[in-house]
This record gives structure tokens, sequence and C-alpha cells, in this order.
């Protein structure tokens, strides 16, 4: 490998590994709705030069995440209940495609077992009131029902849209019902994936993201929630 490869190499290290740490500091609220910071300041903070720091903050203006503002550096970006709804609205569109694919390849009980034990998990953790760990395990569910689908550029789509509406999720997630229709739901769209029916798969899919986007509606009424 020559020199100049190593360096390559090294460079798209540095800023996969920037836009990682970036983007698990918005994700985890540690960088906030509204939270300024200037290259120079981020990659100090990161160890790095700014070159990664600014290759990573464009992937993360496309995803939707910040945006950048000339001399001033990036701005962590709000959601406002617009952008809650919309996300939700586009998710229904992409998780029923990955529904509709996953339940066509006839992947049998065997290969679809992780997305099994992921609904035990939620039934589990609200059977100990534990909403966090019921979260993880539903997030385990659309990770592997994205990825078994088969299309990667499907998958990819379904993650970037998912990581805008992380923060308003973790809070959302707190002030709606216990989610015991959405677990019994996610345990019927599995079974018709396993068995093949595609078309009751996706239309239980569909029915379930009307029920999960009235419920953010009225969450968001309720609460008069400005941005989150």
């Amino acid at each position: 490998m020559s020199e100049q490869q190593e360096a390559q190499e090294l460079g798209l290290s540095r800023v996969e590994s920037a836009y990682r740490q970036l983007k698990q500091s918005i994700l985890s609220n540690k960088f906030p709705p509204g939270y300024q910071a200037l290259e120079p300041e981020l990659a100090r903070t990161l160890g790095v030069s700014r070159t990664p720091v600014r290759e990573a903050l464009i992937r993360l203006e496309a995803e939707k995440l910040i945006e950048l503002i000339p001399r001033r550096g990036m701005r962590v970006l709000p959601l406002v209940p617009v952008d809650i709804i919309e996300i939700s609205q586009v998710l229904t569109a992409l998780e029923g495609t990955s529904v509709e694919l996953l339940a066509k390849q006839d992947l049998g009980r065997d290969a679809l077992q992780p997305m099994t034990d992921a609904v035990a998990e939620m039934v589990d953790a609200l059977r100990i009131d534990d909403i966090g760990i019921w979260s993880e395990a539903e997030e385990k569910f659309q990770r592997l029902l994205a990825t078994l689908a088969g299309n990667h550029r499907l998958a990819v789509l379904v993650e970037t849209v998912r990581a805008q509406a992380y923060r308003a999720r973790k809070i959302t997630l707190k002030l709606r019902p216990k989610p015991y229709s959405t677990t019994d739901a996610y345990g019927e769209i599995l079974e018709a994936v396993a068995v093949g029916d595609w078309q009751l798969a996706k239309e239980r899919h569909f029915k379930l993201r009307l029920e999960i986007t009235e419920i953010l509606r009225e969450i968001l009424d309720r609460y008069q929630l400005p941005h989150l």
C-alpha cells in the first residue's frame, strides 16, 4: 500500500470517527437543540484537524441534524411539531416497503429469530415497566427489519430518518400510553412476514404507523411542545 493510500484511509477513518462522535453527541442531547459551535472548537474537542470535522458536519447537515452557518460554525437543529409528523409519515412509507421486501423473501423463522427475540424483549420490558429497555428492543427490531429486507439504500434512508426523530422519540415515549398495542402489532407483523404474507404484513404495519402518528399528534397538541 502506498503512503498516499495509507493517508487516504487514515483520513477517511478520521472523518468517520468525527462523524460518529458528533452524531452521538447530538442524539444523546450532549449537544441539545440550538447548540452552536465553531469548527476549531469541535476539532480541539475531538483531537483532530478541521478537515475531518468539516466533512463530518457536511454529512450531518445532509441528514438534517444540523445547519452550517457561515462564520458561525454549526447549529443543532431543533424539531418542531410539523417536522415530527413529517418524519413519521416518511417512515410509514419507507418501513412499509421494508416489510414488503422482507416478507417476499420467505426467509423462514430461523432467519427471523433475532426479530422474534426483539419482540420478546419488548414484552419482557413492559412486564417490568422499563420503557428504556423497551425502546432499545424496538430499535433493534426496526434495524433488523431494515437490514434483512435486503435493500441497502433503503436501510440507509430508514436509519437516516429515524436518527432525525431520535431525540423527539425519547421524549414522547415517556408521554404516550404504555406501548402494549404497539408491541402486539410488531408480533402480528412478524408473524405475517414469517409465513410470507406480504400484503397482510404491510397492511398491519401501515395501520400501526397511522396509530403512532396519531399518538404523536395528540401528545404535541396536549403538551404544546414548541420544539424537541
